[in-house]
């Protein structure tokens, strides 16, 4: 128990609840008990039954009590002990007559170990589960512990010293092969005592196969378990214990093999916990935010699952709703079995010649892998570390291997290194090249997208990271060391000539990156319809529809390219959002309620429109929300809107009037939802990061058919591409570049508890609202109306669009319609 405030606060069912609620429980035990008709049994009626057997008399009791009782759980509980008790004497004495007194001193230490590590797991201040069933609500579980990079002694500034930080990689893998426990369901179960037998005779190994395993130091966590393994920084990982490389290990050394993307650590036993203390392992904020954590998840609950004889046929296929039934079984503690089901089994494998020390379970055949058309063929696990001797065979290059896992199965080639990427690694490529950090850094590395320690570039403008495996396999042995000693280091991508070794920069890769993300759906498209240009004197005024239109960026743009608009009618639902568009562009502005309101009668009456632009709202999108409800609930289903409404204004065959249109949303969404966007609009995005025309990063897709969309972008002499051309008379701006501004006040931060970018007067300061405007491109004042203050303004500018971005998709619209 423990105090909060006044209140007392007891463990109750996985979580935290009043104490007052236990007496309300209690009260309910006893009316169960009052109300229940065989309480007032008389004892010659008792007596009566006892010649009915113990199980078919409490099975005709259970059956009048409702399946939630407690009082039925209470009598489920207690027919769950053995009847006799057991005899402590008797079973110790039995115990160590036997053949198996050898494995029992063998594995005192062992037993010793799970205690501590299931006492640990029971004193933990541990509410995932409660959060879990509450829908993950709570944030207080952070993917990294400790300090922040940069925030202490002389490196307090974010940029002054790159510092290592250890992060966690994840990816496909191999594990330990699971022993086939179903048998006892084919056979079927007669009797308790059957059970308990049979399973003990199972998974009691002899002492001979106890000697097979490779850890013989006496502290547990044996070749083929089961385990969570802390690396420093991060939350609690899923991995399986495998075999040592060499003959002897060292003590207290365990080799793990990671889930999730087949990784290998050599790590302490104190860094190790059972898999049993998944209540207090569980990392939810991970789980919701990391593709690779979930992925990790699903296949050490499989495999336990697998080894336990669990099954969850209740998922019909459904892989999210099978992994929901695989963490609910998994938070209620394993049971039946509980954690001794799924303790390593006695296979041959555990001692395996193979130098890689990789055991020989294959995965499920319903589990996606690397090999693209290749379902039936063997899974092969590559090595990095042979990049450079794969290298030295003959006709061999490196834009044949997989600069993240080394495999030979290339799917495309790498967008900013020479070498390329398989299928699942260009797949975690481009989730999280574009994720960063709350102190403004990359979450991974720049060449693999993964890592475990990397050192920060200290270039100010550059927020690029680069892992310790990248430096010491690419570059070469000794680089990490020797850089982590220079003061400022300038990384390999604004100092492309310090590239040596197997990392060699791509001379073309800011063009590299976009086709890259234009064409990495795998999908194919017809190429949209071409209108020819339209003479000067045909051009007619530009009618508009803007959904979702925020503060009129849209029309600003348009009217400062100098296009005549006959019409602009916006949607749009934000008070704040419309009174901008409505000051500020004195009342020309048509606003319309929700998207969701407008019909095919409405479209006839206000079009025909010759553009439609939106970008639907993208909380449920960004995979940087743990929270998110992705493209198919909550607002991620605005983009049918758009869809919709696309599909009813789009011209009929043999209609030549030119028609176009632009959709909007964030980079950094989830591979299947960007996939089903493609689907749906049957076109591939283009990324523009708004960077290099502003003085903040804004990378986001645009999906549609304006001419000229991927053309390259370059920046005017009107456009302030650095900080300090955007700040008032007085103000000096720390860095030239800052990070996306969002709706929240702590991304005027270049990072968490990062610095300021601003100092005025010898002190940090935030960036002013105009200033703030001017960044995004705006006139100063643009959002000043409606007595809004400062955190108004930001939100309605961090939801906006980067003026010089639309400006450079506009401007080929010049050509089709009349201009002032």
């Amino acid at each position: 128990m423990r105090q909060r405030g006044r209140e007392l606060w007891v463990r109750a069912r996985g979580g935290y609840r009043p104490s007052g609620q236990r007496s309300q429980e209690a009260s309910q035990d006893t009316t169960e008990w009052a109300q229940s008709p065989w309480k007032h049994k008389r004892p010659r009626q008792i007596t009566a039954t006892a010649v009915v057997s113990l199980e078919k008399h409490w099975a005709s009791i259970l059956k009048d009590t409702k399946p939630t009782s407690l009082l039925r759980k209470l009598v489920l509980t207690l027919l769950s002990f053995p009847c006799p008790p057991l005899d402590p004497p008797l079973v110790f004495t039995q115990a160590l007559e036997s053949e198996d007194a050898l494995q029992f001193s063998e594995s005192e230490a062992l037993t010793e170990s799970e205690c501590e590590a299931m006492s640990d797991s029971a004193l933990s201040d541990s509410t995932d589960n409660l959060l879990y069933n509450e829908g993950l609500k709570n944030d207080s579980c952070p993917l990294k512990e400790g300090t922040t990079r940069g925030s202490f002694g002389w490196e307090s500034s974010l940029r002054q010293k790159p510092q290592a930080r250890t992060v966690f990689q994840a990816g496909a893998s191999n594990w330990a092969k699971p022993v086939d426990l179903d048998m006892d369901h084919k056979k079927g179960l007669e009797s308790q005592d059957e059970v308990t037998e049979e399973s003990s005779s199972a998974s009691t190994p002899t002492p001979r196969g106890r000697r097979k395993h490779a850890y013989q130091d006496g502290k547990g966590f044996l070749s083929g378990e089961l385990v969570w393994g802390k690396v420093k920084g991060f939350s609690w990982w899923p991995g399986l214990v495998v075999p040592w490389k060499t003959k002897s290990s060292p003590p207290g050394m365990r080799r793990v093999e990671w889930f999730g993307d087949g990784m290998f650590s050599e790590i302490y036993t104190e860094g190790l916990l059972s898999f049993s203390a998944f209540n207090k392992c569980f990392c939810k904020n991970s789980f919701a935010s990391l593709p690779t954590y979930k992925e990790a998840i699903y296949q050490i609950i499989e495999l336990a699952s697998e080894r336990c004889g669990k099954s969850f046929s209740k998922a019909d296929g459904n892989k999210e709703k099978e992994l929901k039934l695989m963490l609910d079984w998994a938070f209620e503690g394993f049971l039946p079995t509980g954690p001794e089901g799924f303790t390593p089994p006695n296979a041959q494998s555990q001692d395996s010649s193979d130098s890689s020390a990789l055991s020989d379970y294959q995965p499920p055949a319903k589990r996606k892998y690397v090999f693209k058309n290749k379902a039936n063929a063997a899974v092969v696990t590559y090595s990095r570390e042979r990049i450079t001797e794969r290298l030295k065979e003959k006709g061999s290059k490196i834009e044949n291997l997989c600069l993240s896992c080394g495999s030979s199965e290339i799917e495309v080639q790498h967008p900013l290194f020479e070498g390329g990427l398989c299928l699942k690694c260009k797949e975690n490529f481009t989730e999280t090249l574009y994720r960063y950090d709350e102190d403004g850094y990359q979450s991974y590395c720049t060449v693999c997208c993964a890592g475990l320690e990397v050192i920060l570039c200290g270039n100010a403008s550059c927020c690029r990271c680069f892992c310790k495996d990248c430096l010491e396999i690419l570059v070469g042995p000794g680089t990490f060391d020797k850089l982590k000693d220079v003061d400022p280091w300038s990384c390999y991508m604004c100092c492309p000539s310090e590239c040596s070794g197997n990392l060699k920069l791509r001379p073309n890769w800011s063009v590299k990156v976009q086709d890259f993300f234009a064409n990495n759906s795998a999908l194919e498209f017809e190429p949209h319809r071409v209108y020819p240009s339209i003479p000067a004197d045909q051009r007619r005024p530009i009618k508009v529809l803007s959904l979702f239109d925020g503060i009129a960026t849209g029309y600003l743009v348009l009217r400062d390219l100098g296009f005549t608009l006959e019409r602009y009618i916006a949607s749009e639902i934000c008070e704040d959002s419309i009174a901008v568009g409505m000051i500020k562009h004195e009342g020309k502005i048509e606003y319309v309620n929700d998207v969701r309101t407008i019909t095919r009668k409405h479209l006839a009456e206000w079009g025909p429109f010759d553009l439609l632009i939106g970008g639907s709202p993208c909380n449920d999108l960004s995979m940087v929300n743990p929270l998110r409800k992705g493209l198919f609930e909550g607002t991620g289903r605005l983009f049918f809107e758009f869809y919709r409404i696309l599909t009813m204004l789009k011209p009929k065959e043999g209609d030549n009037r030119p028609f176009f249109w632009l959709f909007e949303n964030v980079v950094f969404m989830s591979a299947n939802d960007k996939s089903d966007i493609c689907r749906f609009l049957e076109c591939n995005p283009i990324l523009i990061d708004a960077v290099k025309v502003s003085p903040a990063h804004r990378a986001r897709y645009f999906w549609g058919n304006l001419p000229g969309m991927n053309r390259p972008l370059a920046t005017s002499l009107d456009d302030k591409v650095g900080l300090q051309d955007c700040l008032e008379v007085g103000r000096m701006a720390k860095f030239d570049k800052v990070r996306t501004i969002t709706t929240k006040s702590n991304s005027i931060r270049q990072g968490k508890s990062g610095p300021l970018p601003v100092d005025m007067n010898g002190k940090e300061d935030y960036l002013w609202c105009t200033e703030m405007e001017q960044i995004f491109g705006f006139p100063k004042h643009y959002t000043d109306v409606n007595n809004m203050g400062r955190m108004q303004r930001q939100r309605v500018l961090g939801r906006s669009w980067s003026v010089p971005v639309i400006r450079h998709l506009f401007a080929p619209l010049k050509d089709y319609f009349k201009c002032e």
